[in-house]
C-alpha cells in the first residue's frame, strides 16, 4: 500500500458573473496567450448575442446544447497479442464534458448540426462497430 494520502480533489473555479463551471471551463479553452479577460469578454458578448436573438436564458441553451452532444461511451485502443483493438469503455459525466468542450460550436449545437454532433455520432458508430471486444478492458 502506498504511504502517500490521498490527493485532494482540487476545488473547481466558476466565472465572476454566471457562477457557473461549465462557463469557466469554456473561457479556459478559449483561453490564448493567458489573456484570460480577453476570453471572458468573447464568451460574454456571444451570451449577449444569444440572448438577444433566442430571449431566453444563455446559461440554460448551453447546459442543453453540452447534454445534447455529451458521449456516455468512448473507444481506447487496447493491444491484445500483437493486434490493436478498439475496446468500447463508459465515461463519467466529468470526462465526458471535457470532451465536449474541445470541439464545440454553441450555435451549431443549438440548431441540431454542427462537428460536434457528428463527432458525437461517429463514437457511437466505432463503439457500434466495435462490440465484440468489451472483454480485452
Amino acid at each position: 500500500m502506498s504511504r502517500r494520502g490521498t490527493a485532494e480533489e482540487k476545488t473547481k473555479k466558476s466565472d465572476p458573473i454566471y457562477r457557473n463551471q461549465l462557463v469557466n471551463m469554456l473561457v479556459n479553452r478559449i483561453l490564448k496567450q493567458g489573456k484570460k479577460s480577453l476570453a471572458y469578454q468573447i464568451i460574454y458578448q456571444a451570451f449577449k448575442k444569444i440572448q438577444q436573438k433566442t430571449e431566453t436564458n444563455p446559461l440554460s441553451i448551453l447546459r442543453q446544447a453540452i447534454r445534447e452532444v455529451t458521449p456516455d461511451i468512448a473507444v481506447k485502443a487496447r493491444r491484445v497479442g500483437g493486434s490493436t483493438y478498439q475496446i468500447p469503455i463508459k465515461i463519467g459525466s466529468t470526462q465526458g464534458k471535457a470532451l465536449v468542450i474541445r470541439c464545440f460550436e454553441l450555435v451549431d449545437v443549438a440548431k441540431g448540426n454542427g462537428d460536434a454532433i457528428c463527432k458525437k455520432e461517429e463514437t457511437y458508430k466505432m463503439e457500434k462497430a466495435n462490440r465484440a471486444f468489451p472483454n480485452f478492458c
